[in-house]
């Protein structure tokens, strides 16, 4: 039976030699993900089904990068339960305070997860590794148990929708504008319970930044994960990180998808989804004046190396709008090092932006960033929900990082020049 990229990883680790769309399989699993707002709940439900030890203490990673540094008492308890667990199963791969960074860039940076891998996170966004060429997907608190106990979860094979890439993007054009636009065509809906599989001659243009940011926001779509084949790009990624064996699956040429969308990258250009749903993406011939009040550039989506050095190029030697505040995060405590070493928080603070710690923040409404009532916000990150970033009568503006700064310098939504 022919298969998808998807589900030949998902046959392998289940031990099959073969599924198909809408099989229930239980797989084995590379990584178990959470992070500081998930895995409290996780641990509690760890406890209450009496498990006393972990599958693998080399295949959890549990991240505080939510509220951490601790914004409330809340939080620190939350932190702290997490810490305690840690500790007492001697999790390999603990991130805290001072060498944490946001889960999503920290994991592939640190060689944690890998092409073949299967990966659960009890976050959303773990959908971000399929980048890799892996299967990755969020799930709940209490599956993240499980799977800590375990090393496997229960999964419904996902069919398939393909999207053929092809061309190259413009300047100042990026995966972000890329996922964007996608959403736009088929909503937020559009890709429900769906592996979103990229391919064609395009994938070879797209960095893994790209990559990793369309993966990232495939559940925007309604996905089940997003994936990318395994190439060159992939494996120079990988090479000195990732020290497992690689796997590499490739779909076969007559796997069957419920759809093939092709998408030309150089006819894509700078894209903004307005509120309150990633679908209502606009070009720039459909935006008209929108004065803003703040701008964010980072999080698990936008807040790696090559996002920091676009929105540095636009900024240099510009300044921030009179009436905006302009936050900057680097994803991770070593894009936050190499930013400091290619002078790109220099340029940032005299421009008249605010630096922050590696974390989540601003963009699930946390802190560091929180919009009053009326107020609009351009950011990098993955969503824009009502009240997603603070008061429900204000409104959050999803785009890349060179639109983001070019808005930061002109009090409004502005298309990099």
């Amino acid at each position: 039976m022919a298969m998808t990229m998807t589900q030949k990883i998902l046959a392998a680790h289940a031990g099959l030699d073969e599924v198909r769309a809408g099989q229930l399989i239980k797989a084995k699993l590379d990584m178990v993900l959470g992070n500081d707002i998930t895995s409290p709940v996780a641990i509690n439900e760890f406890e209450k089904a009496g498990f006393t030890s972990v599958f693998d203490k080399s295949r959890i990673s549990l991240v505080m990068d939510h509220f951490a540094p601790n914004k409330d008492i809340k939080a620190a308890q939350q932190c702290k339960q997490c810490r305690t667990f840690a500790h007492r199963f001697d999790i390999d791969n603990f991130y805290d305070v001072g060498n944490m960074g946001i889960e999503h860039a920290l994991l592939p940076e640190k060689g944690l997860v890998g092409p073949g891998d299967c990966i659960i996170g009890a976050d959303s966004h773990t959908c971000t590794y399929g980048a890799l060429g892996a299967f990755s997907t969020g799930v709940g608190s209490t599956d993240m148990a499980a799977g800590m106990a375990t090393g496997e979860a229960w999964f419904k094979v996902p069919s398939a929708i393909k999207f053929n890439l092809t061309g190259s993007l413009q300047k100042w054009v990026s995966g972000k504008d890329v996922i964007l636009h996608i959403i736009g065509m088929i909503g937020v809906d559009g890709a429900l319970y769906k592996s979103m599989e990229f391919v064609g001659e395009g994938v070879k243009t797209l960095s893994m930044d790209d990559r990793l940011c369309i993966c990232n926001m495939a559940i925007e779509a309604g996905a089940k994960n997003g994936i990318f084949p395994v190439d060159e790009v992939t494996m120079e990624y990988v090479t000195g990180r990732f020290d497992r064996p690689v796997k590499v699956y490739e779909a076969d040429p007559d796997a069957e998808y419920e759809k093939v969308i092709d998408i030309d990258l150089s006819s894509i250009t700078p894209t903004v989804s307005f509120p309150h749903l990633p679908e209502n993406a606009k070009t720039f011939d459909e935006i008209g004046e929108v004065v803003i009040d703040q701008v964010v550039i980072g999080s698990c989506t936008n807040g790696r190396l090559s996002d920091m050095a676009v929105a540095a190029e636009i900024l240099k030697g510009k300044k921030i709008a009179k009436n905006v505040r302009a936050i900057v995060i680097p994803a991770t405590q070593s894009i936050y090092m190499e930013s400091m070493k290619l002078g790109y928080l220099e340029t940032f603070i005299e421009a008249g932006c605010v630096i922050s710690t590696p974390l989540c923040g601003p963009c699930l409404g946390g802190y560091m960033g929180i919009l009053a009532e009326g107020e609009r916000c351009v950011a990098t990150t993955n969503r824009n929900f009502v009240g997603r970033m603070g008061h429900v009568e204000s409104e959050v503006y999803l785009a890349s990082p060179a639109v983001a700064a070019a808005s930061a310098i002109a009090g409004k939504i502005a298309k990099p020049e």
